[in-house]
């Protein structure tokens, strides 16, 4: 007689919303709420997301045994959250709420490879203390005694967390009050004294928005080091605070893509010191935790964890023997962290091995791709592959001369990287490539990189550390004798956002870049995630068939289908 499976839905209610449903600890479907909504970043009300885990997994709320949630501010309640909820007028399933900075946490040891760590959380806002408290009881110990003395509302910046194989222990938890949003100078989006808030100030008056934080990163190797001497951070009794004589030099905020144009050289050299200062403040930060509290793994988590260069030079660092970082580690790892929670604290069942694959969308039949062909019929033209090995050889040899490929298959990726399910695909080395992608495929920033997809075994032949990056997560440097032939995915420093590709999760994108590989000596293609500027990446054919049709993509492949236009 079959037992029936054990379901544990995490619902994540911040801003970047998502669902995740696990079956017997394990992530069966797991999506985005910006990508079936196609408003980016989009959070707050769960509908729509849970709709999607539960039709694709084909069982009924009544079949899940239990939901975990989590906001930032608040305890959404169980009926109304920016919206109706689906549990409205249930009891059943059983729903209950985690901290922010523990969401988190579980988000990266459930998918960890570790059975035992140390996890750090670093990002610009979590819970506020009194909800931290009411929702971890007895828990204030690992927090310094003069946060209790502040009477205004603080929330998490970082916390340390041990995890010993069930259960998350707070080691030491930091809190900041918040910012005062009235005052007329600098001042953090969210808590004073935050890395991620600082981060996000800086994306802010260099770019005019908050939009997309991680293009500071990108336009920080075109600045020079050292033309600002400031120093935005310090410790205080183990405690990272922000400081406040760097604020009144920063007084040109960019009003505007024209403006940050003309003003180039200025925002480059500003986006550089700030990406320094948080890289050393995310390395003392981490280096001054394990060493009060050693262990030999570490887990990395929050929003600041995206931080590829910080990642890099933690990594080099030796903090830990083994570091795992979080590749869904903003706020979108969230239902995530809850789903686990509830397996592994909630339900005390034992840790699961994952199998490193952060792909986890719906699947999208035959049926579905031909039906959504019919509106584009006359446009475009099909072409349908019955054999695999035909479709990588017509795929790697319209990469070889040039051409630019929209590629589709399979579920969908879970974070803000696309691995090659969702991904724009290009030649890494041919003349002009990357500017002729930003500007009529992405219509994006100029001076935006793109990422090298390489097989994992010649990583080594191509970078100078050689590391090993499956999520996109961590920089190396391209070698001096390849610098040509990977120009695209070369940065302007000479640093490469590498993506190490396994046949064993990435079987078919493996074989692309190894048929790509046979025809032109090199291991390596340029990826890109399959959307344009503002945009969430595609989920569905119809919207890979969309942006297909506005963009200068050459080809689409959907599945086994290669489309072309008339």
């Amino acid at each position: 007689m079959n037992k029936k499976p054990i379901y544990i839905l995490g619902t994540g209610l911040s801003h970047n919303g998502s669902a995740v449903l696990l079956k017997d600890g394990q992530i069966c479907v797991a999506i985005e709420k910006e990508r079936i909504t196609r408003i980016k970043h989009d959070g707050g009300n769960d509908t729509a997301a849970i709709q999607y885990c539960l039709e694709t997994e084909g069982i009924q709320l009544s079949d899940v045994d239990l939901i975990v949630q989590c906001e930032n501010f608040e305890i959404p309640p169980r009926d109304f959250f920016r919206g109706e909820r689906l549990f409205k007028g249930n009891e059943v399933p059983k729903l209950i709420s985690i901290s922010h900075h523990l969401a988190h946490a579980y988000s990266a040891v459930g998918t960890s490879p570790f059975t035992s760590c140390n996890v750090m959380v670093i990002d610009g806002c979590g819970s506020p203390l009194e909800q931290y408290l009411l929702l971890d009881q007895n828990q204030k110990e690992s927090i310094a005694s003069d946060v209790f003395n502040v009477v205004q509302m603080q929330c998490e910046k970082d916390s340390f967390y041990h995890f010993d194989g069930q259960n998350m222990i707070p080691l030491f938890k930091d809190f900041s009050e918040m910012s005062d949003l009235s005052s007329s100078e600098i001042t953090l989006p969210t808590t004073k004294h935050s890395i991620g808030g600082f981060y996000a100030t800086i994306s802010n008056y260099v770019f005019g928005n908050m939009d997309d934080v991680g293009k500071l990163m990108g336009l920080a190797p075109y600045g020079k080091s050292g033309v600002y001497d400031y120093e935005v951070f310090e410790f205080i009794n183990d405690r990272l605070f922000i400081k406040e004589d760097w604020k009144p030099f920063l007084d040109t905020p960019s009003n505007g893509y024209t403006f940050f144009k003309e003003h180039f050289e200025y925002y480059a050299n500003v986006a550089k010191w700030a990406q320094e200062q948080v890289e050393k403040a995310v390395l003392q930060c981490i280096k001054l935790r394990t060493k009060q509290f050693p262990h030999e793994n570490l887990c990395y988590s929050g929003g600041v964890a995206l931080n590829a260069v910080a990642n890099a030079k933690l990594e080099d660092s030796n903090v830990a023997q083994s570091i795992y970082f979080e590749p869904a580690a903003s706020d979108n790892g969230l239902a995530l962290g809850c789903a686990f929670y509830g397996w592994l604290s909630y339900l005390k069942q034992p840790k699961k091995q994952p199998n490193s694959s952060t792909c986890f969308g719906k699947h999208y039949s035959k049926e579905t791709i031909l039906h959504a062909y019919e509106e584009y019929k006359p446009e475009l033209k099909m072409i349908a592959f019955f054999e695999e090995p035909e479709l990588l050889q017509y795929s790697a040899e319209a990469l070889l001369h040039g051409k630019t490929i929209g590629w589709f298959q399979s579920g969908s990726e879970f974070g803000p990287r696309a691995l090659g399910r969702r991904s724009i695909l290009a030649h890494p080395g041919r003349e002009n490539m990357k500017n002729h992608i930003n500007a009529t495929i992405k219509f994006r920033e100029d001076f935006r990189p793109f990422a090298p997809a390489v097989l994992q075994e010649k990583v080594q032949d191509y970078f100078e550390v050689g590391r090993k990056s499956p999520y996109m997560i961590l920089v190396d440097r391209t070698k001096k004798e390849h610098l040509k032939n990977l120009k695209n995915v070369t940065h302007k420093d000479g640093s490469a956002r590498v993506q190490t590709v396994e046949a064993s999760w990435n079987p078919k994108f493996y074989n692309l870049i190894q048929a790509f590989y046979e025809l032109s000596g090199i291991a390596v293609v340029l990826n890109t995630s399959f959307n344009k500027k503002g945009m969430p990446i595609v989920e569905t054919p119809k919207e890979a068939f969309d942006l297909f049709k506005e963009t200068a993509l050459d080809v689409l492949v959907i599945e086994n289908f290669v489309f072309l236009k008339n």
